[in-house]
C-alpha cells in the first residue's frame, strides 16, 4: 500500500542544511497498523507527512498503491490525496463550525447532493460514536470526542490510509485507550491501512502490528512487533521496551539493596522472559514441581502482542546449589531468557 524509497528530506535555512530524514526505506503493507516510533526530533513527524507530500522529500521515491506521487501533476496529487486521511495531536478542527460542518468540509467539491453528504456524515458520526455532538462546536468537546471528530473528518472520502501524527499524545491514558480501540475497530471493519507516528511504546504495543524505530533521521530498526520487543538490536529499541515495562525496577531495587532484593544464603534473583511465541506451560509450577525449588514472585508484567505472550517475571528461586541450576538449564531448554540478577550461592 506505501512504499517509501530512499527517502531524504533536507531544510534549508539562511544557508544551512538540516537533514530530517535520512535514506528511509519502509514498505507498509495493505491493511497494517505500522507504527513510526521515536524520541522527539527523530524525524518521524517529517516522514509521515512526507508520505502524502505536505513535506515533499529532496530525493526518493514515495508510492501509494503502486503510483509514485512525486511524479503526478498537481490535479492527479490532489486526487490521490483524498484517498489518505490525516489526524493530528491537536485535532485541526474549525471552531466556528459545527461538529457536522466540520465532517462535511472535505466532501467541498465531491458532487454529492445535500442530502447523500448529510447521510454520509451522519453514518460517520455513528461510526465514531459521536453521533449525538453533530450540532455542537469543538470548544464543547472534550479531547477525546474532539478526536473522534478528526478521525470522522478523516474517514469522509473513504481513504485507503490514515495517517496518525501524535493522534493521542494530547489525551489522557483512558481515552488514549479509546481513540486506539475505535482505530483498531476501523482497521478491521473498513480495512483502512493506519500509519501511526508516536513516542510512546505503550502504542505500539497497544494497536500495531509492524513498527519501524527512527533515530536521527534514520529507521535503526523494523518489523512486526513481536519480534522487535522480543529481540531488539538497538539500544534506541531497548530503552523504548524498557521505558514501558515494570522488570526492569528491579535493577534499581538491587542497586538501593532495596528490603525486598535481601537474599538469603544459597538464593538467586532471576529474571525470566518469553522468547518464544506461543509459550503456554505452565513454568514456574512446573520447575516448582519437577524441582525442590521454590519461586517467589516479586513482578511479573506479561502482555499479549499478536496474540502471544510476551514479557516476563522477576522472581526468587530458593533450594539447593544443583537444584537451582537444574530448574535454570530446564528453562533455557525451554526457550525462557532467563538473567541471574543476584546471587547467594557458595561455591
Amino acid at each position: 500500500m506505501v512504499e517509501l524509497k530512499n527517502i531524504n528530506k533536507i531544510f534549508e535555512d539562511n544557508g544551512k542544511s538540516f537533514q530530517a530524514v535520512k535514506d528511509v526505506n519502509l514498505q507498509i503493507d495493505d491493511g497494517d497498523i505500522y507504527g513510526i516510533i521515536g524520541f522527539s526530533g527523530a524525524g518521524k513527524s517529517t516522514l509521515v507527512r512526507c508520505i502524502n507530500l505536505l513535506e515533499r522529500p529532496t530525493t526518493g521515491k514515495v508510492e501509494i498503491d503502486g503510483s509514485d506521487l512525486i511524479t503526478l501533476s498537481p490535479k492527479e496529487l490532489r486526487l490521490a490525496r483524498k484517498k489518505i486521511g490525516m489526524i493530528f495531536q491537536h485535532f485541526n478542527l474549525m471552531n466556528s463550525r459545527t461538529i457536522f460542518e466540520n465532517v462535511a468540509y472535505p466532501l467541498k467539491g465531491s458532487k454529492l447532493k445535500k442530502a447523500e453528504i448529510k447521510k454520509k456524515v451522519s453514518e460517520l458520526l455513528e461510526l465514531v460514536d459521536i453521533a449525538d455532538k453533530e450540532n455542537a462546536y469543538p470548544t464543547q468537546l472534550s479531547g477525546g470526542q474532539k478526536q473522534r471528530v478528526a478521525i470522522a473528518r478523516a474517514l469522509a472520502n473513504d481513504p485507503k490510509i490514515i495517517l496518525c501524527d501524535e493522534a493521542t499524545s494530547a489525551l489522557d491514558p483512558q481515552t488514549t485507550k479509546s481513540i486506539l480501540a475505535l482505530l483498531k475497530k476501523l482497521n478491521k471493519k473498513l480495512g483502512i491501512t493506519i500509519v501511526l507516528i508516536t513516542h510512546e511504546m505503550a502504542v505500539v504495543k497497544e494497536i500495531c502490528n509492524k513498527v519501524a524505530i527512527m533515530s536521527a533521521g534514520e529507521v535503526v530498526e523494523k518489523g512486526d512487533v513481536f519480534s522487535v520487543f522480543l529481540n531488539p538490536t538497538q539500544t534506541v529499541t531497548r530503552n523504548f521496551i524498557k521505558s514501558t515495562s515494570n522488570l526492569q525496577k528491579i535493577d534499581a531495587l538491587i542497586a538501593d539493596h532495596a528490603t525486598i532484593s535481601k537474599l538469603n544464603p544459597g538464593e538467586v534473583i532471576v529474571r525470566l522472559s518469553y522468547v518464544k511465541k506461543n509459550t503456554s506451560e505452565p513454568l514456574i509450577s512446573t520447575v516448582s514441581q519437577k524441582f525442590k525449588v521454590r519461586l517467589n514472585v516479586i513482578f511479573a508484567d506479561i502482555e499479549i502482542i499478536e496474540d502471544s505472550p510476551i514479557g516476563g517475571t522477576v522472581a526468587i528461586i530458593s533450594g539447593s546449589k544443583d537444584e537451582i541450576q537444574a530448574a535454570i538449564n530446564y528453562l533455557y531448554q525451554k526457550e525462557v531468557g532467563v538473567e541471574v540478577l543476584k546471587d547467594a550461592r557458595t561455591a
